[in-house]
C-alpha cells in the first residue's frame, strides 16, 4: 500500500511537470508572437510520449499574409520595435487655474473645437472686478494731480513731458485692448450658442485694431525714452506710475479668472464642475486639450537600437484595439539625448536599467487611435 501510494505520488509529480512544461512552451509562443515573428511556422505536435513539441519551419512552409513582418528574403521587415503612446500634435495640454475660486461657467464641451485665446472656463470674478475698479479710480486721481498739482504742493519741474504723453497713450491703448478682449470673449460665447452671430467679426476686427494701436504707442514710448534719456520722474509722476501699475496687476488678476485656450485645437477632457471650488494644482487640470490635426506617437527606443532610427524613416504602428490593422507613419523628431523611460513603471531604478531615446512619429491621414492609447511601433528597414 505504501509503494502504491508512492507510485501515485510520482505519477502526479510527472503530470505536474508536464503541465508546467506545457505552460512554459505556451509562454514562449506568446513571446514570439509579441516579437512579431509571424513569418515562422510553428507546429504543435501532441504525442503520448511528448505532449507538446515546437517545430520552427521555413517561411515557405507556411504562407505569410500580406501584412507579414518579413521581407521576401526572409528577414524581418523592421529593424527596431518600441512601446509608444498616442498623443495630439501639440501633446496633451493640461489647463488649470492660476488663482483659487469658484467655477462660474463652463463655456465648452467635450470634442469642441476651440480657437486660440477662447475662454474655456470662467471663475467667479466679482472680487477681481472690484479691485480693478478701485485701481482705475486711483490712477485717474493720480493723473489729475500730476496735471494739476494741488494748491500748496511743493513746486517741482519735470523734463519728462514727451515721456508723460507717450505713457498716457500707452495706458489708454492698454485699456482699449482689455475692453476689446472682453467684448470678443462675449461675442465668441454668443456665437457658440447661436452660430453665425454677426457681432463676432466686428469684435475680432476691433480687438485686432486695439492690439495694433497698442504696439504703435509702445514703440512711440520707447522712442521718447531714447530721445529724452533716463530722466527720473518727479513725485507726482512716480505716484501715477505706481497707480497705473496697480491697474495692470488688477487686470492680470481678472484675466486669470478666465481659462483660455493657448492654441487652436480640440477639447479632450473636462474636469471642471459648475459651482466647484478650485485651486492651482498640477495633479488635476480643469481642461485637457490638444491639436488633433496630426496624431502622433511618442515612442521610447531602447539604447541598443538608437543607431537604427533615422528622420523620415517609415514606421508601422499596432494597437490591441485594432487587431490585424497597421497604421503607417514616419519619424518626425528624435530626442538629442537619452532619458529614463516614462511609458510604464519599472519599479526601483537599477544600474542595469536601459535608458531610452524619445521618438515622435507622425501618423499618416486620419486614424481612429485616441490620445493616451498604448501602441507598439515597428521601425522599418
Amino acid at each position: 500500500m505504501q509503494a502504491m501510494g508512492y507510485a501515485m505520488t510520482a505519477d502526479q509529480h510527472r503530470a505536474n511537470e508536464r503541465a508546467g512544461g506545457m505552460a512554459r512552451k505556451l509562454a514562449i509562443l506568446a513571446g514570439l508572437a509579441s516579437l512579431g515573428l509571424a513569418g515562422f511556422a510553428v507546429a504543435l505536435m501532441i504525442t503520448p510520449n511528448n505532449p507538446i513539441q515546437i517545430r520552427f519551419g521555413s517561411p515557405a512552409a507556411t504562407p505569410a499574409p500580406a501584412s507579414s513582418a518579413q521581407t521576401a528574403a526572409g528577414q524581418l521587415a523592421w529593424v527596431a520595435a518600441a512601446p509608444g503612446r498616442v498623443e495630439p500634435r501639440s501633446g496633451q495640454i493640461r489647463i488649470g487655474t492660476g488663482v483659487p475660486g469658484k467655477v462660474e461657467r463652463i463655456a465648452v464641451g467635450m470634442n469642441d473645437r476651440v480657437a486660440e485665446g477662447e475662454v474655456l472656463v470662467r471663475l467667479e470674478d466679482k472680487e477681481a472686478r472690484a479691485r480693478l475698479a478701485s485701481a482705475e479710480a486711483q490712477a485717474a486721481l493720480s493723473k489729475r494731480e500730476r496735471d494739476n498739482p494741488p494748491a500748496g504742493a511743493p513746486k517741482e519741474t519735470s523734463s519728462r513731458d514727451s515721456i508723460n504723453r507717450a505713457e498716457d497713450a500707452v495706458f489708454t491703448a492698454e485699456r482699449a485692448v482689455t475692453s476689446a478682449r472682453f467684448e470678443l470673449d462675449d461675442a465668441i460665447a454668443a456665437d457658440r450658442k447661436t452660430p453665425g452671430n454677426q457681432n463676432l467679426a466686428g469684435a475680432r476686427r476691433r480687438h485686432a485694431d486695439a492690439v495694433d494701436r497698442l504696439r504703435q504707442e509702445q514703440s512711440a514710448l520707447a522712442s521718447a525714452i531714447s530721445r529724452s534719456g533716463a530722466v527720473a520722474p518727479i513725485r507726482l509722476e512716480a505716484a501715477l506710475i505706481a497707480a497705473r501699475s496697480e491697474v495692470t496687476l488688477a487686470e492680470t488678476l481678472l484675466d486669470k479668472t478666465r481659462l483660455r485656450a493657448p492654441i487652436a485645437g480640440k477639447v479632450l477632457q473636462i474636469n471642471a464642475k459648475l459651482g466647484e471650488l478650485v485651486a492651482p494644482t498640477p495633479e488635476l487640470p480643469l481642461v485637457v486639450m490638444g491639436d488633433m490635426s496630426i496624431v502622433r506617437v511618442r515612442a521610447e527606443v531602447d539604447e541598443p537600437d538608437v543607431a537604427k532610427i533615422k528622420l523620415g524613416q517609415r514606421v508601422s504602428v499596432k494597437n490591441n484595439a485594432y487587431p490585424g490593422r497597421d497604421f503607417e507613419g514616419k519619424v518626425a523628431e528624435i530626442a538629442p539625448s537619452l532619458a529614463l523611460p516614462r511609458m510604464g513603471s519599472r519599479g526601483a531604478r537599477r544600474t542595469t536599467d536601459v535608458e531610452v531615446m524619445e521618438v515622435l512619429i507622425d501618423l499618416d491621414g486620419s486614424v481612429p487611435l485616441l490620445p493616451g492609447m498604448r501602441v507598439d511601433a515597428f521601425f522599418m528597414r
